[in-house]
């Protein structure tokens, strides 16, 4: 009796072991993948601040402005557009600070063009890309000068592009060190069942009757670890955007249901198929070798 219970014990705290692992290796496989979610739309964000400055003709007509801000919209590196005119650039108070009241003393006129102020898509990230833009934009007509800060925008671009691979090295670092412990705690909790596995082969019972009720467990232990997972991962989520409201423009609430979704489908497949792997070779190996594993 005191066996039976002994066995009981062992057999439970190794269930216990593994959906705990599973639920934490889940749970920390999700914050890192909102952790690169965010950090790839601060990226962006940055690639996106590159600003372009289209200065106008004198004698560039509405129609053709018009015809200008109509192009504009149809391109798809384009990401905002803003049309300042002369008037308006005149007053602007940084403008005034830097020549006071001595601007119309020494002018008669305003010499500031008109001008269509831009910001461009992360897509801005290729060179050609970006430089065959700049080039059309130069050859409308009605333009007179294109200007951005290409050397920035360079190494703004080749330092986010390095920020990307390295959370992508590290990602997928993370993700397989944590497969191969998943691995290793399943195929022990089902080595704790390997006498239970000879027995029922010794007996006649298929293979199919042997793995269907370990399989049953390793499902219902999956979906029990992704909602642990899951349960952490909100309760993290809500923490932290507490703690920085600013967060909560990346926090989205789709991308979180996708990385919550995610952790249960892969609680369920990864128990399933590491569980799988284990019977399978405890299953297929030969009695008289299972007490020399």
């Amino acid at each position: 009796m005191k066996d039976d219970k002994r066995l009981k014990r062992k057999v439970r705290n190794s269930y216990l072991v593994s959906t705990v692992s599973i639920a934490l290796v889940l749970f920390l496989l999700g914050s890192v993948g909102y952790l690169m979610v965010a950090a790839m739309k601060v990226a962006d964000t940055l690639q996106e601040s590159i600003a372009v400055s289209v200065e106008l003709r004198r004698e560039t007509t509405d129609e053709e402005k018009a015809a200008l801000k109509a192009w504009f919209e149809q391109e798809e590196l384009v990401a905002t557009i803003t049309y300042l005119p002369k008037e308006e650039k005149i007053e602007d108070r940084e403008f005034r600070k830097m020549f006071g009241s001595t601007f119309e003393e020494v002018l008669e006129e305003n010499p500031l063009p008109d001008s269509f102020e831009l910001t461009l898509t992360s897509a801005s990230a290729d060179k050609e890309l970006l430089d065959s833009f700049i080039g059309a934009a130069e050859r409308l007509e009605g333009v007179d000068r294109v200007s951005y800060p290409a050397l920035m925008a360079e190494r703004l671009h080749a330092t986010v592009g390095k920020i990307r691979l390295v959370l992508l090295l590290f990602g997928g670092a993370l993700l397989l060190v944590s497969l191969i412990l998943v691995s290793n705690t399943i195929r022990l909790a089902i080595y704790s069942k390997r006498y239970l596995i000879n027995t029922m082969k010794l007996v006649g019972a298929t293979k199919w009757f042997i793995m269907r009720p370990f399989l049953g467990s390793s499902l219902r232990q999956g979906i029990l670890a992704g909602a642990i997972a899951s349960a952490l991962f909100g309760v993290a989520v809500y923490g932290v955007n507490e703690a920085v409201p600013e967060l909560l423009t990346i926090a989205e609430a789709g991308k979180i249901a996708l990385i919550i979704g995610a952790m249960l489908a892969g609680g369920i497949v990864i128990s399933g198929v590491f569980s799988l792997a284990a019977l399978n070779k405890f299953i297929n190996m030969k009695s008289n070798k299972i007490y020399l594993y």
